[in-house]
């Protein structure tokens, strides 16, 4: 099993662990990070009776844009779990701020090991988190303990479409996704496509811009590690090319058979 540091950095985008401790310096101007919280509730709301009381698990939640969001919006009651505690600390600030400090609790922990003493969530979130528990199959399996029998599962990521040519080595054709829902014993119920249009671009122009200038701050302070920072940077730019032009990224509803 990877470290959490390796484990983390992999779902940021990175490829070296050592920055690590620097992604909270990094990503300082982000709340959301990876899904879209409007999205989430949306779906939510159209699988679920959405109310006050509903149990929400979200996983790997960073600074808890999601489960605030959706608490303002249904009255829900979350759980959410970073390897982050910069993100932990974070995220309660924001619940305070918002009012569901109540409804909202916020934990730092690793969610591969964590996720064996949970049960009876209505709603588990996976907000674009990459391969940390595998492949779907393997995630799925890892975390369908947790939930009610009549519960959802809400995954946010990317697939290849099954006629593209291009090959990635985390990303599975559509065909092969479902498989391994089904392999798990699940299916897929809904499906909400991210699409990329101008707006969305001129958003990850900003958010790169963002992120580049932190980096290069960090340069600043830390000259022995610009080559650290510098490729972080150029991970990121391939990341946002990347999902604008090769990937498929959708939030997807999953259910027991």
């Amino acid at each position: 099993m990877k470290t959490i540091e390796e484990s983390v950095v992999k779902a940021l985008d990175g490829n070296q662990p050592e920055i690590f401790q620097y992604l909270p310096y990094i990503l300082q101007d982000f709340w959301e990070l990876g899904s879209d919280p409007n999205t989430i509730i949306q779906l939510v709301k159209k699988h679920t009776d959405a109310r006050p009381g509903l149990q929400v698990l979200d996983l790997a939640c960073g600074k808890g844009a999601v489960s605030i969001k959706l608490a303002e919006a249904t009255g829900c009651n979350c759980l959410g779990i970073d390897a982050l505690e910069p993100f932990i600390c974070a995220a309660a600030q924001k619940a305070a701020e918002h009012h569901v400090s109540y409804l909202c609790r916020f934990e730092t922990s690793d969610i591969r090991t964590r996720i064996h003493s949970l049960h009876g969530f209505d709603v588990i979130i996976l907000g674009s988190i990459g391969p940390v528990f595998g492949d779907m199959l393997q995630t799925l399996n890892a975390i369908k303990s947790a939930l009610n029998h009549s519960g959802i599962i809400i995954i946010a990521d990317g697939y290849n479409a099954d006629e593209s040519s291009f090959s990635h080595p985390t990303l599975m054709k559509k065909t092969e996704v479902l498989k391994q829902i089904s392999q798990a014993g699940m299916q897929l119920v809904d499906e909400t496509i991210y699409e990329t249009d101008q707006e969305t671009e001129a958003l990850h122009r900003k958010e790169f811009a963002q992120l580049e200038k932190r980096c290069h701050e960090l340069m600043q302070h830390h000259p022995d590690k610009q080559s650290l920072f510098a490729e972080y940077i150029e991970n990121q730019r391939k990341e946002y090319e990347f999902i604008e032009n090769d990937l498929i990224c959708s939030a997807k509803v999953i259910k027991f058979i």
